[in-house]
């Protein structure tokens, strides 16, 4: 369990479209097997500390013909930002992926003291 005391709260949210393959043939649309998309996310305001991060998928439109094979997560998270990835496998076919993120933690305030 996270705790937060009675510091400030910061909650940034973001939206991004991670590929649309069908346009252009790419890979996770023609590819078989594992792929992975991924994404640096920088925070518009950093966090004092790592946040905590949520991702969802908000669009997807996958082929009908074979299974929908989907793993979305956030990896490498820093008070400053984490990556977006998107994996799937075997034979799906994946035309095009937008994912959301929440981020929560404590942010700077501007009580907050530095000493140096």
């Amino acid at each position: 369990m996270k705790r937060f005391s009675a510091q400030t709260i910061g909650i940034q949210q973001g939206s991004r479209v991670m590929f649309s393959d069908f346009a252009d043939g790419g890979v996770m649309w023609t590819g078989q097997g594992p792929r992975e998309s991924r994404h640096i996310v920088k925070f518009p305001e950093a966090y004092v500390a790592a946040p905590v991060v949520t991702v969802s998928l908000s669009m997807w439109d996958m082929d009908q013909k074979t299974n929908s094979r989907a793993d979305l997560s956030a990896e490498a998270i820093t008070a400053e930002g984490f990556h977006l990835v998107f994996k799937t496998w075997g034979d799906t076919q994946v035309a095009r992926v937008r994912a959301d993120w929440t981020a929560i933690g404590r942010a700077k305030d501007e009580d907050d003291w530095e000493l140096y």
